[in-house]
């Protein structure tokens, strides 16, 4: 009888958490999903359905629970079916920035183990070398969803099985550049996804009478856990644009209830005319994240359309983290108070005490939106999560009188340009190596649009001329967009303090005018 019990327990226990949330009450229902940008809608029904097809095609692929899917594609509503169908298989999905490099991606593939790569056609021939020395499978998407993965699917019917998952197995893995230079695969659970979105919908009250414009790419932490979770997990539509463009955004805005975006989003829609009180009326409400919002773009915004952007605050790591409150003050220049099952306190870096109200120090969140650790980095891991389950984020931060927290600075000079994150380190790495370069120093210089742009002070060899131009091509070849230096400085040395390290704050005062100029 006990037995009998038990196997009835465990039956009854068989879960997916984040498929049994977003996924399975949509089955069957023709209420609109993605409303794409030629104006065709594919229905919840309709989403599933295509995602069941995926999850077939990844079984007969042989991947299994646990097998890291890794894709290098443009965004799709076959794209984020994929991401659905790894979810109904059990496998841990792991999206790449699209600007990644071949040499960038031998090492994630190589890293995760990836049982199956799903890449663009267009660059098959430069990635299959990679496939094969990491025996992957290699499988290809385009922009409109079909490839070689599509043909696996036609002739497979829509798989019915879900693969059972606990709260605390990695349902994605997504990379975070490393202040080593070597990239850390941030593992997060179901708990932690469906966590954020549980709480991102009821703090920002997305309901299924909400449509969201999305215009963010989908192998990022905001435009696939954020926007997409809580869009599924609302039960609303999403207007899908393949990237932003400011003339479709326009276009399309009287349709949408809801926007979540970059500050670049914000600046770029300031510089239009047509953007305006009137057009904006009926929007419920507009987020920004994954970099800081200039207070300037905050009260511009506020002034044109009467609308004050939600600010919220978020890491790989650990997804959202902290919001502006939707009832009540949005505080320009801050980032709102501790999500409700998040805590959040400003330390002392040395000791780890807590620091009293009004002081800087580094920011530290607990809470079931925190990440499992880095993958196959368990010294790595020990160093930023402490026993009581407290992530270091390495974000400087202090809180006002009131409760709001504001991000004054980073710990270990983390570079965030247009919404991505860059670490100085890396592109130093690569800098030093390269003919005639001693070694380099890489600093964040403001930019009217990206916020920040990558700045490189370079030191000659002795007796050695670096030449630009050679520099930018390299870096054109082996570095995604986003992490090239925009500006190269030449110094005969690196300011360093009496114990020999680079004194960065005084680079970043040195560059300012010089870059400023060059990015106007």
């Amino acid at each position: 009888l006990s037995t009998v019990r038990s196997h009835v327990q465990e039956t009854l226990e068989v879960s997916n958490p984040l498929y049994d949330a977003l996924i399975a009450p949509h089955r069957g229902q023709g209420t609109p999903f993605l409303v794409m940008a030629d104006g065709t809608t594919l229905t919840h029904a309709d989403f599933v359905a295509l995602a069941g097809t995926y999850a077939s095609a990844l079984d007969k692929l042989g991947v299994a629970a646990g097998d890291r899917v890794a894709v290098h594609i443009q965004k799709s509503a076959d794209a984020l079916a994929l991401y659905v169908g790894c979810l109904q298989v059990g496998a841990v999905y792991l999206p790449l920035n699209t600007a990644y490099t071949p040499t960038e991606l031998s090492y994630f593939i190589a890293d995760s183990d990836a049982s199956v790569f799903v890449c663009d056609p267009q660059e098959v021939n430069d990635v299959a070398p990679i496939a094969s020395e990491n025996d992957v499978i290699l499988k290809t998407m385009d922009a409109t969803g079909h490839g070689s993965l599509k043909d696996e699917t036609s002739a497979l019917p829509v798989r019915e099985e879900i693969a059972s998952r606990g709260a605390d197995d990695i349902a994605a893995l997504l990379y975070t550049s490393g202040t080593t230079g070597r990239s850390k695969g941030a593992m997060l659970t179901h708990r932690n996804l469906l966590s954020n979105a549980e709480a991102l919908v009821d703090i920002w009250h997305f309901t299924d009478r909400d449509v969201l414009l999305h215009a963010l790419p989908i192998f990022h932490s905001h435009g696939l856990f954020v926007a997409s979770n809580v869009t599924l997990l609302a039960g609303g539509p999403m207007i899908w644009l393949p990237k932003f463009d400011a003339d479709t955004v326009i276009a399309r805005l009287p349709e949408a209830t809801a926007m979540m975006g970059v500050p670049t989003f914000y600046t770029r829609l300031l510089d239009d005319d047509r953007f305006d009180r009137a057009l904006t009326e009926h929007m419920r409400v507009f987020i920004s994240g994954s970099a800081p919002l200039l207070a300037e773009t905050h009260d511009r915004f506020a002034a044109r359309t009467g609308h004050r952007i939600l600010e919220r605050y978020g890491m790989t790591e650990t997804s959202m983290n902290t919001s502006n409150p939707y009832d009540g003050p949005r505080r320009a220049g801050t980032v709102g108070f501790p999500l409700p099952d998040v805590e959040a306190k400003v330390c002392n870096p040395e000791t780890g005490e807590t620091l009293p109200t009004g002081e800087i120090g580094v920011l530290e969140v607990r809470g079931p939106n925190v990440f499992k650790g880095y993958w196959k980095m368990p010294e790595k891991t020990a160093e930023e999560l402490r026993e009581n389950g407290f992530f270091i984020t390495g974000d400087l931060a202090k809180v006002d009188s009131d409760g709001y927290i504001s991000i004054v600075g980073r710990g270990k000079d983390l570079i965030i340009s247009g919404g991505y994150n860059i670490y100085p380190k890396e592109i130093e790495l690569f800098l030093d190596d390269l003919p005639g370069v001693f070694e380099s120093a890489v600093v964040g210089a403001p930019h009217p649009d990206f916020g920040e742009s990558v700045v490189a002070v370079l030191v000659p060899e002795v007796g050695a001329t670096i030449d630009i131009g050679v520099i930018e091509a390299e870096a054109r070849d082996k570095l995604a967009g986003f992490k090239r230096p925009r500006h190269f400085e030449i110094l005969t040395a690196l300011p360093r303090n009496t114990m020999g390290k680079v004194q960065k704050n005084t680079l970043r005062d040195q560059v300012q005018t010089v870059f400023r100029r060059s990015a106007s």
